[in-house]
């Protein structure tokens, strides 16, 4: 009986071939667990407008759905802000986490397909690092994504994208992101 291939992503299959080689001559590690990694994929997109459109959130939720390839969370306020309209539990946006091969798969289609039809795209700050190897990025439309149908979509939404890696600094990171084609500014 013949066995199964098993589905491995490109960007999965690219760093243990030639990343993570790379990387422990690079920064000299002496043991090859010590070589950063991608640990997980945080997509976040607040709806200000749920306030006063409760239907705007389900919105968000099925687009999402889509361009991350899993159902995501509702996120819910807190604590009520009278100024701001906002009563306690209610929804305020969506947010998903990606790991193992969709968060490979995410990746890949945002650095090959979704950053390159952003308007005016000069690069990503490469200062966005938080001190402990993880990169935060905002995008201000998620049309950019070719699993959008543009004339389904009612409003156009922006979504904050958290990339966290196990490099223990900002350095090391940059460095893991650079050879996964992120394209940084210099």
């Amino acid at each position: 009986m013949a066995e199964a291939e098993t589905y491995i992503p490109r960007l999965k299959q690219r760093y243990t071939d030639e990343i993570r080689q790379k990387m422990q001559e690079q920064f000299s590690y002496s043991n090859p667990m010590m070589v950063p990694k991608l640990d997980k994929v945080v997509i976040n997109m607040g709806v200000g407008d749920a306030v006063n459109d409760r239907k705007s959130v389900d919105k968000a939720y099925e687009e999402l759905t889509v361009i991350a390839g899993q159902k995501p969370v509702i996120t819910k306020a807190k604590k009520s802000i009278a100024g701001f309209k906002v009563r306690e539990e209610m929804a305020l946006g969506v947010k998903v986490t990606l790991r193992k091969h969709r968060m490979y798969e995410f990746l890949d289609r945002l650095v090959t397909i979704a950053l390159p039809r952003v308007r005016d795209f000069r690069g990503l700050k490469a200062k966005s690092f938080d001190g402990r190897g993880n990169y935060a990025m905002g995008l201000k439309e998620h049309i950019v994504f070719p699993e959008i149908d543009y004339d389904k979509v009612d409003q156009v939404r922006g979504m904050d994208i958290i990339v966290c890696t196990t490099a223990p600094t900002d350095e090391e990171a940059r460095a893991l992101l650079k050879e996964f084609n992120f394209p940084f500014r210099n």
